[in-house]
């Protein structure tokens, strides 16, 4: 079965199971104070990490480095602006720990080590080229 298509479906129930379960133990109005809460709350400090990402990513152009972290770095908030925006508590978890830095580290390694392993190849060969004809 296709990854994405079970995230479609898993997702949505996980989160409703989430609601009725916790609105079982405080309240409906209480969950979705909780609810708009975290949104509020996720999307401002989105916003922060952002504009820190944003003031890095302009200083590495200023050493003349690639500001391939910060790149990074902006998908990953904007992804968690997004989990934040959805309504639910298993999304909001998600849209959290990609805010804080130390945990977006430990996901950028582990997935740099799963898409990097195997793919680096070591057959360059340098050399330098001459153009007789000139």
């Amino acid at each position: 079965m296709n990854t994405l298509l079970l995230i479609i479906l898993l997702v949505p129930l996980i989160e409703i199971y989430l609601f009725i379960q916790i609105g079982g133990q405080i309240g409906a109005f209480n969950t979705i104070l909780i609810i708009l809460l975290t949104a509020v709350i996720g999307i401002y400090f989105v916003r922060l990490q952002g504009l820190n990402t944003l003031r890095s990513g302009v200083t590495q152009f200023y050493r003349n480095r690639i500001p391939i972290y910060e790149m990074m770095s902006g998908a990953a908030l904007a992804v968690a602006a997004l989990l934040l925006i959805i309504p639910g508590f298993a999304t909001d978890v998600l849209g959290f720990l990609l805010i804080l830095p130390f945990t977006r580290n430990l996901i950028f390694k582990y997935l740099g080590k799963k898409y990097t392993k195997g793919r680096v190849k070591d057959d360059l060969i340098e050399g330098e080229y001459e153009d007789k004809d000139k």
